[in-house]
């Protein structure tokens, strides 16, 4: 029996500005500049704040597909050597989100958990995380947050550090050719 949180029936969105954030986010950690580079957290607040209601549904949406994407790569790199992803991926992410009081409101951190778990288990993250409302302000960082630092994990295991982008990026390739 199919889920209602079936991938299949959630939007996409945009993914491509999506993994834009994320890059961006993960080349300032590896790329040399400082790790808050007041810069580059203007021109995202800008261009997130230039984006009316479908554009930043549609990036929300976006991010869910990569944290999708993300945590069905890492399922399948798990189950090749027979571990559950859960268990290795959500205590990291939860405990690093705790690590971060000053940007991540502690009641975000259960959904982030359950967003992850749902994706990880084959659920649309947008659909799971409509069952409980609209986005509130209070986990936009933590969503962003969430997709890097899953996006980080990935680079970890891989041991390169562009390697979830080009996981995404070859994969929006795939797409246009068809």
């Amino acid at each position: 029996m199919s889920s209602p949180y079936h991938p299949q029936f959630a939007p996409a969105g945009d993914v491509g500005t999506a993994i834009m954030m994320i890059d961006s986010r993960l080349k300032g950690i590896h790329g040399g500049k400082p790790k808050h580079d007041p810069q580059q957290q203007q021109l995202i607040e800008q261009f997130t704040a230039s984006l009316d209601r479908k554009g930043a549904k549609d990036l929300l949406d976006g991010v869910c597909t990569l944290i999708f994407m993300f945590m069905t790569w890492l399922r399948k790199a798990h189950e090749e050597h027979d571990k559950d992803v859960i268990e290795y991926v959500v205590p990291n992410l939860v405990a690093t989100l705790r690590m971060m009081p000053r940007n991540i409101r502690p009641e975000t951190i259960p959904t982030m958990a359950g967003l992850v778990i749902a994706a990880g288990t084959g659920l649309s993250p947008t659909l799971w995380r409509k069952q409980y409302g609209d986005w509130t302000e209070e986990e936009m960082t933590s969503l962003e947050a969430t997709a890097f630092l899953v996006a980080e994990h990935i680079n970890r295991i891989a041991d390169n550090p562009d390697f979830a982008t080009r996981l995404i990026t070859d994969a929006l390739s795939r797409s246009d050719e068809r």
